[in-house]
């Protein structure tokens, strides 16, 4: 073999090498990228069913149920427009309550149930993630625009 195909098998198999690296980096990272998705959109079914996503909202005051003796809870999120059930085994945040914002992390069963397999509570008054403080400006919005037009719609 000549040095220049000698040469030219390394610069190859050094890409070859690059490519699959790249290839198994790519694939963590799909894996392990998680998607937030609003009440809203997890009822218009725009969420996917058994793959891991986080879901935001406000907990609905009266909604929080805790089993007897057990680390089970369960709690409706709404993005004030739609709900949806949430299930947790663990133990809370202890800022988690009732009418404050949550994020979620899980999965959504086939019967439309978020299973949690970890709750964030925030952490104080003015914080919420920006992803779950848009998506409820968003549903109040529309909120509106809908209150509006069937009042407009009443008058006349």
């Amino acid at each position: 073999m000549t040095p220049r195909q000698r040469r030219t098998c390394l610069i190859l198999g050094g890409l070859l090498a690059l490519g699959i690296a790249t290839f198994f980096v790519l694939r963590a990272f799909n894996e392990n990228l998680v998607f937030f998705y609003t009440p809203s959109q997890i009822v218009a079914k725009e969420a996917p069913v058994n793959k891991n996503f986080r879901i935001g909202g406000m907990v609905l005051k009266d909604s929080v149920k805790r089993e007897p003796g057990g680390l089970k809870v369960s709690f409706i999120v709404t993005d004030t427009v739609q709900s949806v059930p949430v299930e947790y085994s663990g133990i809370l945040p202890d800022l988690f309550k009732e009418g404050k914002g949550v994020v979620a992390q899980g999965k959504l069963n086939e019967q439309g149930n978020f299973i949690a397999s970890q709750v964030l509570a925030k952490h104080d008054e003015n914080y919420m993630p920006p992803e779950a403080k848009s998506a409820l400006d968003a549903a109040k919005t529309n909120q509106e625009k809908l209150s509006k037009s069937i009042l407009s719609d009443g008058k006349q």
